[in-house]
Formats: C-alpha cells, structure tokens, sequence
C-alpha cells in the first residue's frame, strides 16, 4: 500500500464522495454526496491545507482516505486545522490501516507547521487516544453528542 494525494488521483473523488456520504449522513443530516464531492473538488494541492490523502493497494484500488482541513465545524472556529474524514473501506478494516492514515496526516500536519491538530469523532475516542490524542471537551452535532480530541502534531512525529 502506499500514500498519495488526492489532487494526484482525482479519478477517485466520486468514489470517496459517495463513500464519505454513506459513512457520515447521519451524523451530518443537512449534508450531501455532492456536497461531498464539491468539499474533495478543492482538495487540489499537495502539502498543503486543505489536502486528502489517499492509501492505495499494489494494484491502484483505494483503501481509505483522511483529509486535513482549515475548518470542520464552524461552531469551533477557534480550533484548526482538523483531521477529518478518516475512511477506510470495510473490506480493509482491522488491520492497522485507519491507524496508519491518520499518523500520516499527523505527519503532514507537523511537516506543514501545524502545533496542534484538532478531530471530533462520536464513538471512535479509544482508537484516537491509543495514538496519543488526548479529550477536549464535547459539542452536539445534531442528534450526536461527539468528542473534541487534539494532538500535538510536532510531537507526535518527533516520537513516531
């Protein structure tokens, strides 16, 4: 498997905004696959924020994605940037892929500068924190109630 940039496969951003949209509709009620699509349409630069990255297998197919973004929510305005989105395809789950992509975009993060890399996840809090973020607080995300989590973006690479 390796790493790339969305804006170098944009072949895949139907398939991820498909894919985004049956993950997280009811989460996001107000939101819409092409709304999906519109938000990874500007994913166009590389090392750069707002990016997506995308793990790909030996033979070109996706296995997931994460993306970087300035703003998640604008309710917290105050915090940035996020890492959002993380995915991967249920054929590949378990086996250590969704934590290698969100260290790579930690990773991207702290290349870029970031200090501190913000998430929010309703239900997933153990995952992230077995990779050292830490709790932040909490908001209501339509009828969910998700946790604000953070991680020192520089640290986090310098340990990796």
């Amino acid at each position: 498997m390796t790493f790339h940039y969305l804006a170098d496969h944009r072949e895949l951003a139907p398939q991820l905004a498909a894919l985004h949209y049956a993950e997280w509709q009811l989460l996001l009620p107000d939101w819409s696959e092409a709304a999906a699509l519109a938000e990874l349409n500007g994913h166009t630069r590389r090392a750069a924020i707002p990016t997506t990255l995308v793990m790909l297998a030996n033979d070109g197919g996706l296995i997931g994605s994460v993306s970087l973004l300035r703003e998640d929510d604008a309710r917290l305005g105050e915090h940035s940037p996020w890492l959002a989105s993380l995915l991967v395809l249920p054929e590949f789950r378990g086996r250590g892929h969704g934590a290698a992509l969100v260290q790579r975009g930690v990773a991207e993060a702290a290349t870029l500068g970031v200090a501190t890399l913000y998430l929010y996840t309703a239900g997933q809090q153990d995952f992230y924190r077995k990779l050292g973020w830490r709790d932040c607080g909490e908001f209501a995300l339509g009828a969910f109630t998700v946790q604000l989590m953070a991680i020192s973006a520089a640290a986090a690479r310098r340990s990796a």
